[in-house]
């Protein structure tokens, strides 16, 4: 009777949140909008939230040593399959492009990007233990600073590349710096308002970043010198090659060049954390004070983490920027630092592999469910499906929201969120995510 009261209650609340949001439509009418009321939807979304408080209530109930072990197992599988799972999406990866689409070369080096962002904020997030609602803060300075540089002074974007990442490091330690004693909640609020400051000194340092106008015509990046154009001429990739010049050679480049940065950015991940910084990182995550009392210098630890990180944002932001060939500031908000800190948490953090399972999965997935409802309702003739496929950008963020709902319940540590400790006696083994006390030890 407990449960079902409340899951009644959990309903209810259902009803007034999403009533209005799902169940009222403004349409145009002949004198103005009028409102449509599709009580459908909202009895599936009460439905849902009713039968699913059910069902978390019914998992709770379970014992504890239960919960554990069921974990511990389970912890153990992902591990063993972490192992098959990483090389074979390694393998598709490499293989996409020669499917010959370029909507799927497209969508691959949009989530290899989050990826690649995901994968450098879980070095502060993940590693460290710092909350950073700012991230996207990095990205901008990488993307203006290649942009900046390239325009200026003539620089490819090889040149450009490293220095956007030291520029967004350099970054990284001026945020550091006035947060060094602050924790949890409070050092989101102030890596928030960083990420703000950013980018409305970018809208209005209009000398220098042409304002909300934004920067155009940002020079692409070369092979070995040659460029990639349609003439195919001298000096392009077409006539040294002596092949047909085709939009999808510049395309395919371009992933493969953000294929190989995420790669990197995966490997000196992995290196440093098997390197003193690292352990240094993760001791800073489990508990400060035991941290302080080992002799750690956490000035030099915070700094680093923040430093590395914005470092891997500064390398995305100059790829977005050469992959786009324009930026502005409506690019760089609040809501893609929150998009790459939901990946982070739905993959687990501190793991890599969960990282880039759960950008596959929230920025791929979507993309891919709505070209499936496409085909189902070509295939049917079915205006259900086209009108679910239609629909389903509108309601983006909120499936993100439910499902940042349903992990927090399910999993509250990720997809993989299971941790193999970097240093140990002997065999190291995984330890399940119900023996891990995040800042506690």
């Amino acid at each position: 009777m407990s449960a079902l009261r409340d899951a009644f209650l959990s309903a209810v609340v259902a009803l007034g949140l999403f009533g209005p949001m799902v169940g009222l439509v403004a349409d145009n009418a002949e004198r103005g909008l009028t409102l449509r009321v599709r009580p459908i939807p909202v009895a599936v979304v009460v439905g849902l939230v009713f039968f699913g408080r059910l069902a978390a209530l019914s998992l709770r109930s379970r014992r504890r040593s239960a919960a554990v072990a069921s974990n511990r197992a389970l912890a153990e599988i992902v591990t063993r399959a972490g192992k098959y799972v990483a090389p074979l999406l390694l393998v598709l990866a490499v293989a996409l492009p020669f499917s010959g689409s370029r909507y799927y070369v497209d969508l691959g080096t949009l989530v290899l990007t989050y990826i690649m962002l995901g994968w450098g904020l879980n070095i502060v997030v993940g590693l460290a233990g710092l909350l950073d609602l700012g991230y996207v803060a990095f990205y901008a300075v990488g993307a203006y600073s290649y942009a900046i540089l390239a325009q200026t002074f003539g620089l490819g974007f090889w040149t450009c590349l490293p220095l956007a990442g030291i520029l967004a490091a350099l970054w990284g330690i001026l945020l550091g710096f006035p947060v060094l004693r602050l924790r949890g909640d409070y050092l989101a609020i102030v890596t928030l308002a960083f990420g703000e400051i950013i980018r409305i000194v970018i809208t209005n340092w209009v000398s220098l970043t042409n304002g909300p106008n934004g920067i155009s015509g940002i020079p692409r990046p070369t092979l070995f010198g040659l460029t990639f154009s349609m003439d195919g001429g001298p000096g392009t990739v077409s006539g040294f090659f002596g092949i047909e010049p085709q939009t999808i050679q510049r395309v395919i480049f371009l992933y493969y060049v953000i294929l190989g940065l995420a790669l990197i950015t995966n490997w000196v991940t992995l290196r440093l954390r098997r390197m003193p910084q690292g352990r240094a990182w993760e001791a800073l995550r489990e508990d400060e004070v035991a941290c302080r009392s080992l002799g750690i210098n956490v000035t030099t630890t915070k700094l680093t983490a923040f430093a590395m990180g914005a470092m891997f944002g500064g390398f995305a932001g100059a790829f977005f920027a050469t992959r786009q060939a324009f930026i502005s500031p409506e690019s760089f908000t609040f809501i893609e630092s929150a998009t790459v800190l939901a990946i982070v948490v739905l993959g687990g953090l501190g793991s890599q592999l969960g990282v880039a399972l759960a950008a596959i999965i929230m920025v791929g997935g979507l993309e891919l469910l709505r070209q499936l409802l496409s085909w189902m309702a070509d295939q049917m003739g079915s205006p259900l499906f086209a009108g679910i496929a239609s629909a389903l950008p509108l309601y983006r963020m909120l499936i993100f929201g439910v499902a940042l709902v349903l992990m927090m319940v399910l999993r509250p540590r990720g997809l993989v969120s299971g941790r193999t400790p970097t240093a140990s006696l002997g065999k190291p083994k995984e330890i399940s995510a119900e023996l891990v006390a995040q800042g506690r030890g």
